[in-house]
């Protein structure tokens, strides 16, 4: 793409800054690795999501990444990907990945932020939000996949079951 001429580029403030504070208000356990990593645990209903922050300076872009502890077995591997493209067909942001080498699933964003003076606030609530709840709504199904030998289609349709009523 051709830059415009003129178009002074702001640089960006360090994002893993802010999401640190962010990060310390919820008294979530984290670890700042070096000033481009930061990796915070979440305790969620299902699990606790390791989310791995990275901020990449050179493309001004910010990625985080979330998995929790659940090892696909290799029989499990061609079911488990195939409940994959399913979910990633119903995301609006992010998709979920799978690792070959450890054999795990995550959960994956990039947000660019070229052009501007760093992330605000509300956009690491709503990454870090996203990032959890996208793995809070995907677990079942994977359980469901990898350990009740159900289809992919059946774990995907009970993950996306909208609840009617209260209790």
């Amino acid at each position: 793409m051709t830059a415009i001429a003129g178009s002074g580029e702001p640089s960006p403030s360090n994002p893993l800054d802010l999401l640190e504070e962010l990060v310390s208000a919820n008294d979530w356990t984290f670890e700042r690795a070096s000033e481009a990593e930061l990796a915070v645990q979440v305790t969620g209903s299902w699990a606790d999501y390791h989310i791995w922050s990275v901020w990449h300076e050179e493309l001004r872009a910010m990625t985080v990444a979330c998995h929790f502890d659940c090892r696909v077995p290799a029989a499990k591997r061609a079911d488990v990907l195939d409940l994959l493209a399913l979910f990633n067909e119903n995301l609006w942001l992010g998709h979920f990945d799978y690792s070959h080498g450890e054999g795990r699933v995550l959960f994956r964003h990039t947000v660019p932020l070229r052009g501007t003076q760093g992330a605000s606030v509300e956009q690491l609530e709503d990454l870090m939000d996203t990032a959890v709840a996208e793995c809070e709504r995907f677990y079942p199904a994977l359980q469901l996949v990898v350990w009740a030998d159900q289809p992919s289609s059946r774990a995907m349709a009970v993950a996306t079951l909208e609840p009617q009523g209260s209790a």
